[in-house]
């Protein structure tokens, strides 16, 4: 006897560069309900994973790491919220979700979602104009601003706003995530802004490893033979790259104490992310856009689930900006230097403009806020069947 398809009420949405599909957790399944591996084989088989094509054909999934993500939100259990986020990371080939991290794209939804499908009290949404949805981050443990363009009502997605990595234009939405740092307050978790980050078969490689938004270790690109304006092709396409910066992700991962042997780093696909920065330089964007030097702080570019990622992870962005705030970090001096709140980064789609407030307390650097705009749509609303 073959398994009947079940019906989920879903949401297909794109927030900031990424798509996912999103859940009301009450409408899941009931064994679905609660963390486990009825929720993973539930998740797994609406994206279409895992596929030894790597295509993601008989799911909903868009075969990049951008678009094989899945949400499920809820009623905030938290004091002074109004949404738990939970968000799971699909891998494509693998049968795993990864429910490590944040995503900081699909961040951008969640206020959206949340107000549609009323989590959200009406007397905290306005008829006209911003509503501020507090979003409990249930990954991280972490506050999470979102700013949402109310009309008439109704959740405004159209606009004016251009964001690179997005074909076409929509309303802007701010978002502002509150003590970016890890939970344990170890901003640097070896003590340090730089260090030394041996890596067999590659070398010593100069590092700044950061807990903000998302684990990240930023390496320089010259330091491995990059210049900061590499697009997927060039590196998504060499076999022999993609090895060497996810070995330099293994050792990192190791050296923040997030895994204890590098054997470990594959069934932590999502975290930490690694990322290579350099001085401005001119670069034609993926779009054809010229990107001129003049215009930007640095370059900086990212792997997200073992690839080059065609823009910039939301969560990455984040510690993009914490680092870029703090002095002596390679992101900093990458950017030029000294006091910076905001800096304005080139990435392969374009261009991206991050803030971060940070002070040195005692010798301990604190973060109180990054924030950014994105924007974000629905695509599409209804059930996604399932063989169940």
């Amino acid at each position: 006897m073959f398994k009947p398809q079940i019906k989920v009420p879903a949401t297909y949405m794109r927030g900031g560069t990424s798509k996912g599909v999103f859940f009301n957790l009450t409408d899941l399944p009931k064994p679905a309900q609660v963390a486990g591996e009825a929720r993973d084989n539930l998740l797994l088989r609406v994206i279409g994973s895992p596929d030894p094509y790597a295509k993601q054909t008989d799911g909903m999934g868009g075969a990049t790491s951008s678009t094989s993500k899945t949400v499920i939100l809820s009623k905030s259990e938290q004091a002074e919220h109004d949404v738990d986020y939970l968000f799971g990371q699909v891998a494509i080939d693998k049968p795993f979700v990864d429910w490590s991290g944040n995503c900081g794209n699909l961040t951008s939804a969640v206020g959206a979602f949340a107000i549609s499908n009323g989590l959200v009290d009406r007397s905290r949404v306005p008829n006209n104009g911003v509503a501020i949805v507090r979003v409990w981050q249930a990954n991280i443990k972490k506050s999470i601003l979102v700013h949402v363009p109310m009309t008439n009502g109704e959740v405004q997605e159209t606009g004016d706003f251009e964001l690179d990595g997005v074909t076409f234009a929509a309303a802007e939405v701010k978002l502002e995530f509150i003590d970016p740092a890890d939970g344990d307050g170890a901003l640097f978790p070896t003590g340090n802004v730089v260090d030394d980050l041996e890596v067999p078969g590659v070398g010593t490689l100069k590092a700044t490893m950061i807990n903000a938004g998302i684990p990240t270790v930023f390496i320089n690109a010259a330091d491995i033979n990059y210049t900061g304006t590499e697009l997927q092709d060039d590196i998504n396409n060499d076999v022999a790259a993609l090895e060497k910066l996810e070995t330099i992700r293994a050792y990192g991962a190791v050296k923040m104490g997030l895994i204890t042997n590098i054997s470990e780093a594959q069934a932590r696909q999502h975290t930490p992310k690694v990322a290579f920065v350099a001085a401005p330089l001119d670069y034609k964007a993926s779009s054809g856009k010229m990107i001129e030097a003049a215009n930007i702080n640095l370059l900086v570019r990212a792997m997200s689930m073992g690839k080059l990622h065609h823009a910039m992870m939301g969560t990455a962005a984040v510690a993009i900006g914490t680092a870029a705030a703090i002095e002596g970090t390679l992101v900093n001096i990458a950017a030029g230097g000294g006091a910076l709140s905001e800096v304005n980064f080139g990435h392969p789609s374009g261009t991206l403009k991050v803030g971060a407030e940070a002070k040195n307390t005692a010798g301990n650097w604190l973060v109180t806020k990054a924030s950014m705009s994105r924007s974000a749509r629905v695509l599409m609303e209804g059930v996604v069947r399932v063989p169940y």
